[in-house]
């Protein structure tokens, strides 16, 4: 095993991937159009913790983009 290459036997909090790479791996699963080769990948790398957290604000920004979109709509209709 080279060094670069990522170990199993790591505790899943220790592994490497950065915080950009996690946003984009939940990004792509609530989608639902991840690549099995890239999931595997990702269970390789991806902190769970990071995963969690990403999926979190994922959610929230979700949420406030629904609200932004719904007063966005109904001010439109009231105002015709």
């Amino acid at each position: 095993m080279t060094p670069t290459e990522p170990r199993d036997d790591l505790p899943p909090t220790a592994r490497k991937a950065n915080f950009g790479q996690t946003f984009r791996a939940v990004a792509w699963s609530f989608l639902g159009i991840r690549r099995s080769a890239d999931h595997e990948q990702d269970v390789k790398k991806l902190n769970p913790i990071h995963v969690v957290i990403a999926a979190v604000l994922g959610a929230a920004v979700f949420v406030v983009f629904l609200v932004v979109l719904v007063h966005f709509v109904i001010g439109a209709a009231a105002s015709h």
